[in-house]
């Protein structure tokens, strides 16, 4: 192999061990030992078991922040951004669970900010600025925006966490139900909610007004 051949065997290891045991649970012996490796070639690569870890989480929110914000590029309405973002999330964990199993775990100690409060920071920078937009047009207080982003984050993400163990209902479910619960609230619940800005799920349904202010 040559050596980047070998550093990427060496991280696609790592990162199936780190999911399935998590950063305390995974040795460097163990890396090196599945690579047919010996120790010094991973230190060589890495410097150690938290250099591995700190690259392999770095992809992963890469990956994830790369999709959410990609997906949100083209909303028009808030209630289609919140749809979006939430299936953007959804997909990741069907395609990629042994990385999100990695943002959810505890990070080392010797990590300052964890995987996946720092993937939820991130995430709501994301979704911060189209927020403000639409505060400043309904003439809110746009100071309450970076609140209101993690908000949505947070009960994204943390529903993202439970859906990556029970996978059920099926993954446009789960996002119609959070999108109703988000801009609904449990006063206006609909009974039977959908998805309504997605071609891909049969053609867009009409997107329903902005709330009215009370």
């Amino acid at each position: 192999m040559t050596g980047k051949q070998r550093r990427e065997q060496l991280l696609d290891i790592s990162r199936s061990l780190f999911a399935e045991r998590g950063f305390d649970g995974t040795s460097i012996e163990e890396i090196a030992a599945r690579a047919r490796v010996s120790k010094p070639v991973v230190y060589e690569h890495f410097g150690g078991k938290e250099g591995i870890y700190a690259v392999v989480v770095d992809r992963e929110m890469e990956r994830l922040l790369n999709s959410i914000t990609t997906a949100l590029e083209s909303a028009s309405h808030p209630r289609v951004l919140l749809e979006r973002a939430a299936l953007a999330l959804l997909d990741y964990i069907e395609a990629s669970t042994d990385g999100f199993r990695i943002l959810v775990r505890d990070s080392p100690v010797t990590q300052p900010i964890g995987g996946f409060s720092s993937l939820i920071s991130d995430a709501a920078s994301q979704v911060e600025y189209l927020l403000a937009a639409e505060f400043a047009a309904r003439g809110l207080d746009t100071e309450h925006a970076p609140m209101y982003a993690q908000m949505l984050v947070g009960m994204v993400a943390l529903t993202g966490q439970w859906w990556l163990d029970v996978r059920s209902p099926d993954k446009s479910e789960v996002a119609a139900h959070l999108v109703n619960l988000a801009w609904n609230g449990f006063a206006g619940l609909e009974p039977a909610p959908g998805l309504n800005g997605l071609e891909r799920l049969g053609g867009p349904r009409d997107v329903p007004a902005l709330p009215a202010d009370e």
